[in-house]
């Protein structure tokens, strides 16, 4: 009999969308039958997830993951830690971003002891949790905190068969100039590299954006491509990775109809998100990359706005499931 992996699902902050989405994908045979999927999180959280979805789930409800004894059940491990009355959908709650965190390290160290293959969380919200006692710049770095990761993590994301890293993050766009340096630059494109062939790409192609407007026009616009970004190419060239760039940011998705790219990296947050999410807004999946452990979420977040309203589209955190499965390498 070929084993299935074990993986967790977290339900994501209880006053968004992220428990409807849950409920939604477990409803998909394929989803349902690729994993033994393990849920985490308060009952009571996922009874409204049911309520929201409109559709009921079929579980057995356990007290530690030892009990797991027939790999086509789905699991649910209840952590008894957040009342419905707490909290109200749509708003932010410190006492979700509380639970939120609560459940996201049970979960991680699960992972960690290999007591799960990997898991997946839905859509959380970082000031919710920030809030909640857990002050960290973004999940990412709470999860390599817990792990003891000091470097070598990143976020990437993916879209089918194309994967998107970036040089900065979440931090404030007038940081950023001064965070790309060469060694940054180079220390993502390595990133990248690795990530993609431990996806299972044999020589993945690497497209670098520009900083400035038109790749800094020869240094009219900017010194930074000329200084910090094409020297990291190059040595990256050099030790035999397939990069080019840096090309301009407002065409470089035009790019992949000439000369396709597998992975891009970007300066910023925004820069290569605002063109992921135009692709395909309901099929993009964060991967904390760099980590020993699998973790994936939908990347988008938790849609105060339509919270409770059963309309919230489950095709990201399929996605996310499924990659996870595939990370975990079955």
């Amino acid at each position: 009999m070929i084993r299935k992996p074990v993986i967790g699902v977290t339900l994501g902050d209880a006053a968004g969308i992220g428990p409807e989405l849950v409920v939604k994908v477990l409803q998909i045979a394929d989803v349902r039958n690729l994993a033994t999927w393990v849920l985490i999180g308060d009952e009571r959280v996922l009874n409204q997830g049911q309520k929201d979805a409109g559709q009921t789930l079929s579980y057995r409800n356990i007290q530690n993951i030892e009990q797991i004894d027939n790999k086509d059940e789905l699991y649910f491990i209840d952590l008894h830690n957040l009342s419905t009355d707490a909290y109200t959908q749509g708003q932010l709650s410190v006492d979700s971003g509380k639970a939120t965190g609560e459940t996201l390290t049970y979960a991680l160290k699960l992972a960690q002891q290999k007591k799960l293959d990997g898991f997946v969380f839905a859509p959380i919200n970082k000031a919710a949790l920030h809030s909640g006692g857990f002050h960290f710049q973004d999940e990412l770095h709470f999860f390599a905190s817990l792990l003891d990761c000091k470097e070598g993590f990143s976020e990437i994301n993916v879209l089918g068969d194309l994967w998107f890293t970036r040089v900065t993050s979440h931090v404030p766009l007038k940081e950023v100039s001064g965070l790309v340096k060469k060694e940054r630059v180079g220390r993502i494109i390595r990133f990248a590299q690795q990530t993609l062939l431990n996806a299972g790409f044999e020589n993945p192609r690497i497209a670098v954006a520009a900083l400035n407007p038109h790749a800094g026009d020869n240094g009219l616009l900017g010194m930074e491509e000329i200084e910090e970004i094409q020297p990291a190419i190059k040595e990256a060239q050099e030790q035999g990775i397939q990069v080019d760039g840096p090309y301009p940011a407002d065409t470089i998705f035009l790019r992949l109809k000439t000369n396709p790219f597998d992975c891009l990296v970007s300066m910023y947050h925004d820069q290569a998100q605002t063109g992921m999410k135009l692709m395909g807004f309901n099929k993009g999946v964060t991967v904390s990359g760099g980590l020993p452990v699998i973790i994936t979420t939908p990347a988008h977040g938790t849609a105060f706005d339509i919270a409770g309203q059963g309309i919230a589209d489950p095709g990201a955190t399929e996605q996310a499931m499924k990659l996870a499965v595939k990370l975990a390498g079955f």
